[in-house]
């Protein structure tokens, strides 16, 4: 995932500047600086990884759907063939 570089010292200046204290400032930055490490971001090129592997899994399930309904036409074919054997022998 992304990592974005984040400049504390100039933010507490800022907050400084907006007449929050020094202390005040810290405790804002530290609060923020945890809450966004426990965020994941997602970058343009992870978000194409990913569409590449549901793409290739989407495909892989079109085989195996295009595998299901031939086996089902084969096995429809074999019991309709044995139904009209059955009710016109000969």
């Amino acid at each position: 995932m992304a990592s974005i570089s984040f400049d504390t010292h100039k933010f507490i200046r800022r907050l400084q500047q907006a007449g929050v204290s020094e202390a005040q400032a810290e405790a804002i930055v530290d609060a923020f600086r945890e809450a966004y490490g426990e965020a994941e971001l997602a970058t343009k090129q992870d978000l194409r990884a990913l569409e590449m592997k549901l793409e290739a899994r989407f495909e892989a399930l079109k085989g195996e759907m295009t595998l299901i309904k031939w086996m089902l036409g084969l096995l429809l074919g074999g019991v309709l063939a044995l139904i009209l054997k059955a009710f016109f022998p000969g």
